[in-house]
């Protein structure tokens, strides 16, 4: 009897654990795939420089029930002749959006390395196992608990996703700490308002909701990536403007299918 008291307690404990970090999911379903193509500020002129593509579908993991994610980015030979860039990201969660599996694989410029993170949620924290390949084929293990939830770079954008933006106010911050296999960074997202924009290379318009993803480093704040979701239940990314070390960029949606909702924040 005291054994299967401490199972029941144990397993209320890890359901409360992954509830805290879940968030109800109203914005995607299985099948979701979405493409962008890059561009990037060379010398005053936009040039195309790539492309992205992110897909989501219900898989499993140890046997339960999981949304798998990957985004890939593929810089073309424009690019190739500046910077390299051939990422891989992939990312399981539970059917709540709370993380479970992380991993990137990066080629940036000569360098390539893996990271990887497994979630686990004992006694109601967080804890991570992290795994990193560097770019010279050095291994490292490490494992930090967190009283917090903590996230990746998918699993966050996934979460995003499903905030209710109406009961927000311009210039409210949402703590954000995201963990890669190296460090975890004190991050959050700020809600900026809303606009309509224009697609590039169409007249299709969008009203949608503006947030910055910003990061404090060395004691400074510096804003890294702003996004422009569809204001409405989608909560599509449409553009995401990149302020990175080397000059800006900018991802423009070019293609979907499997959206779960009306589009309902396309202008006419």
């Amino acid at each position: 009897m005291k054994r299967l008291l401490f199972i029941l307690i144990a397993s209320c404990s890890l359901m409360t654990a992954h509830a805290q970090c879940g968030i109800e999911n109203t914005a995607f379903k299985s099948g979701e795939y979405l493409s962008y193509d890059l561009y990037f500020n060379w010398k005053f002129v936009w040039m195309k420089v790539g492309t992205a593509s992110m897909s989501t579908v219900q898989s499993t993991r140890n046997g339960k029930p999981a949304f798998r994610s990957s985004l890939i980015t593929r810089g073309n030979s424009k690019l190739d002749n500046y910077f390299v860039m051939r990422d891989t990201l992939l990312c399981y969660t539970d059917l709540n959006i709370a993380p479970l599996y992380f991993r990137k694989g990066a080629r940036e410029g000569k360098r390539y390395y893996v990271d990887e993170l497994w979630y686990t949620y004992p006694n109601g924290n967080c804890h991570l196992k992290m795994h990193r390949i560097d770019h010279d084929g050095d291994v490292h293990w490490k494992d930090a608990e967190y009283k917090d939830c903590i996230y990746d770079m998918m699993s966050i954008f996934l979460r995003a996703r499903n905030f209710d933006a109406s009961k927000m106010k311009v210039g409210e911050n949402i703590p954000m700490p995201i963990s890669d296999a190296r460090h975890l960074t004190n991050s959050w997202l700020k809600y900026t308002g809303k606009t309509t924009i224009k697609m590039r290379n169409s007249n299709m318009k969008f009203r949608c909701l503006v947030f910055s993803f910003i990061e404090r480093e060395d004691g400074k704040n510096k804003e890294l990536i702003r996004f422009f979701i569809t204001d409405d239940k989608n909560h599509l990314p449409v553009r995401l403007d990149l302020f990175l070390s080397f000059g800006s960029a900018k991802c423009y949606l070019t293609g979907m299918k499997g959206i779960r909702n009306e589009l309902e924040s396309k202008v006419e």
